[in-house]
């Protein structure tokens, strides 16, 4: 007769060594921490969360500037300040208001829609690595904060249109009804500026040093889209050929910028503009957008690990 040691009540059946544990899991409706949701089901969280993007959004664009004695007029002052310089190095030691009327407006409205790219880029760039934190303690669709960034950056850049629609009525340029175009080419540039910054935010989640790369990478791709110089003076000078003149036009940076100058200034006029310009910028917004999305969502799991 052989003993069998009496099992305490309640005590459970040991799973057998040979089963899977990810059976087992599934078998007791246990789940991954922090598992990526279906697509469907993200979109939903992060709609559901919009108050919380607009919230935290609001209250970065409150803070930022709140140790400077200036405060929210940095928000002005650093996209003029830029332009000053800009103007005394391309538009006189350089020349490069030869040939563009309205130099000053040009100049002043390219800087302003050019600091809105490059400010949600180096904002999303730190978005998932600047709130480690705030990752790691909470639970929540990752997409928040560089959304949230971004549309921090859309916050200034109204800020600074509303200054920059005073200075335009200063330099002579009244508001006529293509003003209105600069709506729908904002919301546009806003959408694959988002995008980018979704893309950056993983990269640079898994590689700090994208952060340190990514001001020389701005400041090139600056340089390449006509924010201090006109397209026409380039393709006018011979130097370069059409096609490559054409690909600098066609840049995502410079299409937009372009689009808000056609809207706001009288004397740049649609034969300054890429061909098939709007449907350039919708796809440019509609590529970006879905596939910086698509790519963020596809390392959900892995943000704040490691």
């Amino acid at each position: 007769m052989t003993l069998t040691q009496a099992r305490p009540p309640g005590a459970t059946t040991p799973p057998p060594p040979d089963e899977d544990l990810a059976a087992l899991a599934r078998r007791h409706g246990l789940s991954v921490s922090g598992a990526r949701p279906p697509l469907r089901s993200y979109v939903r969280q992060l709609w559901s969360r919009r108050d919380f993007i607009t919230a935290f959004a609001t209250a970065r664009l409150t803070a930022q500037y709140s140790q400077a004695r200036l405060g929210q007029l940095w928000q002005l002052m650093t996209p003029l300040l830029n332009a000053g310089v800009y103007y005394l190095t391309f538009g006189v030691l350089m020349d490069a208001q030869r040939g563009v009327p309205d130099y000053v407006p040009f100049l002043l409205t390219g800087v302003f829609v050019w600091t809105f790219t490059s400010s949600t880029l180096t904002a999303g760039a730190r978005a998932i690595s600047g709130n480690l934190g705030l990752v790691r303690a909470l639970h929540f669709p990752r997409a928040s904060l560089p959304l949230s960034l971004a549309l921090l950056q859309l916050q200034q850049l109204l800020l600074s249109l509303a200054a920059l629609a005073v200075i335009l009525l200063c330099l002579g340029e009244f508001p006529t009804a293509s003003w209105l175009l600069a709506v729908p080419a904002i919301l546009l540039q806003a959408l694959f500026s988002a995008g980018v910054s979704l893309a950056l935010a993983r990269v640079a989640a898994r590689t700090p040093d994208v952060s340190q790369l990514l001001p020389f990478v701005l400041r090139t791709w600056m340089y390449v889209s006509g924010v201090m110089w006109s397209f026409q003076s380039l393709a006018g000078s011979g130097r370069f050929p059409e096609w490559a003149v054409l690909a600098l036009r066609c840049n995502p940076a410079a299409v937009y910028i372009d689009l808000v100058r056609f809207a706001l200034i009288r004397s740049f006029t649609p034969d300054l503009l890429p061909p098939h310009v709007w449907a350039l910028a919708a796809g440019w917004a509609v590529l970006a957008f879905a596939g910086g999305f698509l790519w963020f969502w596809k390392a959900e799991e892995s943000y704040g690990r490691g």
